[in-house]
């Protein structure tokens, strides 16, 4: 490379590239590029997509509630877990309601 700033550049294309690889091999989506966004609407972005992960999120965890014995639903293991999920559900509230 001929200088500092393109061996960074070239540092920066890889590291993202293998970031990507492995939220592929997660089967999740690759980060958005959006850091050139003015302020306020990469935040709105990013919300919008947190609020999307905290909906799958209380999904999987309201299936794994749902799926669980009489006898675990009326143990301390449930109440903690209930707790978790509310917790979860305001997090996912505050997110939706985000300012524009």
């Amino acid at each position: 490379m001929a200088t500092n700033a393109q061996r960074q550049a070239a540092y920066r294309r890889r590291r993202r590239a293998q970031i990507d690889e492995a939220l592929t091999l997660r089967g999740l989506p690759s980060l958005p590029a959006i850091s050139t966004v003015p302020g306020w609407p990469r935040w709105k972005e990013a919300m919008g997509r947190i609020s999307a992960q905290f909906q799958v999120i209380e999904r999987e965890m309201s299936d794994y509630y749902d799926a669980r014995s009489e006898r675990w639903l009326e143990s301390e293991r449930a109440d903690t877990f209930n707790e978790s999920l509310e917790i979860l559900r305001i997090l996912a509230e505050s997110a939706e309601s985000w300012p524009d």
